[in-house]
């Protein structure tokens, strides 16, 4: 099928346009820009709405193996297609973890069978992500991991970080950072300060995260290793990584669009929607953090994906699990960026769709002919109410329920199919 989307406001990060156009897919691909409509082409009118590339949210947690009760790739596949995510780059913090080239090809397999939306799988860095051990770093890249890392367990050993690093130097693969040191972090469920010694609630010095880090750039130094920070969340941390990148380390950052949208006040009473891995920090590093992300310092923003059932978040604020849903919700999250004038389009989508692409080495985010037909057709100025039990994750554990919110994804594709249409969006009717 050919497919031509006239009257499209086009963003695309990687040139920075931003205005009005079409374009025409065909075979999978983008394969031009404000041409006429090929004859024959299926049209679906963009009624001035913006159309961008489909955002590659790195960093989600699935359940698969082990946890299907809380998400799986079925239901975490369409929960993306309705937030307009065209690519899922999950987490291998899964039960068993995914640290054998047979674990990792059991879920490629299982995800490319049940998910709408492409999914592409990071592996485990050490063995049962253990810190211990080091993984088989060359047979997992070779089965399609695309970058390796313990995800929110911090490798505590130097030496065997440092072991870690230079066979992935060597191989040129991607290790991924949890910037935290394990000994001032354990335990916490608020960011040190007065608002958690009012709440009486265990708290980590945001300095935890810039220790973690220091470490870790010392070993990258030490290495040479490409390297990724999942999370800088803290103004602390921001000098240190501006230091690596012009000390010319092959250094890269993320953060969660929570931690760009949230501060450690919306946790409340203790609402424990709002208990984040790191904790929600205070409003003068959300404020920095926001900057960073502008600048350009920090690459990636990402919704950090992590379902969590009702049991594990009705207990006791110290008690109850970390993590919140996002892959619906992480466009209109981020969106309160560009409505507040932090970030225009191009911008954002550079840090939601094409950063994250370039740094893993997958295809899409942009607009250029030969690109994927990985799209996202959006309504930026939409508002709504969101209510939690119509996201479509098996876990409901959101801190936007109840907000108040503006940008709809009103039509998805990946590679020309459409997988997700809002009412009266769907191009093959």
């Amino acid at each position: 099928m050919t497919l031509h989307i006239a009257n499209a406001r086009l963003i695309d990060p990687a040139t920075g346009r931003d205005g009005t156009g079409s374009l025409t897919v065909a075979q999978g691909a983008i394969v031009a820009l404000d041409a006429p409509a090929p004859p024959g082409a299926r049209l679906l009118d963009a009624r001035g709405h913006c159309l961008a590339p489909g955002i590659v949210d790195w960093g989600v947690k699935v359940g698969e193996p082990g946890e299907r009760h809380r998400e799986s790739f079925r239901s975490a596949g369409l929960a993306a297609a309705a937030g307009g995510v065209t690519t899922i780059v999950a987490r291998p913090d899964t039960q068993p973890a995914i640290d054998t080239p047979e674990t990792l090809e059991f879920v490629t397999r299982r995800a490319a069978a049940a998910s709408p939306v492409r999914i592409a799988h990071m592996a485990a860095l050490t063995k049962g992500r253990q810190g211990r051990e080091m993984v088989e770093i060359g047979f997992l890249k070779d089965a399609g991991a695309v970058a390796f890392t313990d995800a929110l367990r911090v490798v505590e050993s130097s030496r065997v970080l440092a072991r870690c690093l230079t066979y992935a130097a060597g191989l040129g693969a991607l290790v991924v950072g949890h910037p935290q040191d394990p000994g001032l972090s354990a335990g916490a469920a608020a960011t040190s300060g007065k608002f958690a010694s009012l709440r009486g609630l265990p708290a980590v010095p945001a300095l935890a995260e810039r220790m973690g880090f220091d470490r870790d750039m010392a070993l990258v130094e030490l290495t040479g290793a490409r390297y990724h920070a999942d999370q800088i969340t803290t103004a602390r941390t921001l000098p240190a990584l501006e230091r690596a990148r012009r000390n010319g380390l092959d250094v890269t950052a993320g953060v969660s669009v929570h931690h760009l949208t949230l501060n450690e006040f919306d946790v409340g009473d203790y609402r424990t929607f709002f208990k984040l891995t790191p904790p929600l920090r205070s409003e003068d590093d959300r404020l920095a953090v926001v900057e960073a992300v502008a600048s350009g310092l920090i690459d990636v923003i990402g919704s950090f994906h992590d379902p969590q059932d009702e049991e594990s978040k009705r207990l006791p604020y110290e008690e109850a699990a970390a993590g919140a849903v996002g892959l619906q919700t992480l466009l209109p999250a981020a969106l309160r960026l560009y409505h507040a004038g932090a970030l225009g389009l191009p911008a954002l989508f550079r840090a939601l769709a094409l950063n994250p692409a370039r740094r893993l080495g997958l295809p899409g985010g942009t607009l250029a002919a030969g690109a994927p037909a990985d799209l996202v057709l959006f309504d930026p100025d939409a508002p709504f109410l969101l209510d939690r039990f119509g996201l479509l994750s098996k876990s409901k554990n959101t801190p936007f329920d109840g907000a108040r919110m503006e940008g709809k994804v009103l039509a998805t594709f990946v590679g020309g199919r459409q997988v997700f249409a809002a009412g009266g969006w769907d191009a093959g009717g």
